[in-house]
């Protein structure tokens, strides 16, 4: 089922998620609704507090950049109660954008290389390491279940400048072809 995103503004983009239970309820239908948002909304990742649950979950889809990035291939899964062991490597400079900050598009600096652990869909333990784009999308989804949005990481100055951009996102001042949730 297709679910709204929540929109910049909205106290749950700020929460700390929680863990998940393997027995949680609901949660195959979550992870299909997070997969269905997701490319309704012409996404490459949508963390679970995007859709209003504060819970540590994502899902990544980046095979649509193959070409800019070949390793993304088959880069397609979901992350329960993942955790970040270790950022390194260069720091890259890459454009992002986020479903829940529409129409704002900046320059963000991220280490190129993570190690992760996780459990996938069937709750399957996992660590691996993953470079380039695949783990620059890794983390701006990981920093969602953090309370972190990709605006948090710009420059002072900038930040500063997007404010107004920011505050007109939260007020519903935007254009979109999926649907959103506004903070009240």
């Amino acid at each position: 089922m297709i679910l709204p995103v929540y929109i910049y503004g909205s106290p749950v983009l700020r929460k700390v998620a929680r863990q998940i239970e393997q027995d949680e309820k609901g949660l195959d239908q979550f992870i299909q609704n997070l997969w269905d948002t997701m490319y309704h909304s012409d996404g490459v990742g949508l963390a679970a507090p995007q859709l209003g649950k504060s819970i540590q979950i994502f899902v990544v889809d980046g095979t649509q950049l193959e070409n800019d990035d070949p390793a993304l291939k088959e880069f397609k899964m979901t992350f329960i109660n993942p955790e970040i062991i270790d950022r390194y490597g260069d720091e890259k400079t890459y454009e992002e954008g986020c479903l829940s900050i529409p129409e704002i598009r900046e320059e963000i600096i991220r280490p190129e290389k993570i190690l992760i652990r996780w459990y996938d869909a069937d709750f399957n333990y996992h660590e691996e390491e993953f470079g380039g784009i695949g783990a620059r999308i890794i983390q701006h989804e990981y920093d969602h279940l953090q309370g972190i949005l990709f605006t948090d990481k710009v420059a002072p100055l900038k930040r500063r400048m997007l404010r107004g951009k920011l505050n007109a996102i939260a007020k519903g001042k935007f254009e979109v072809k999926y649907k959103v949730k506004i903070a009240k």
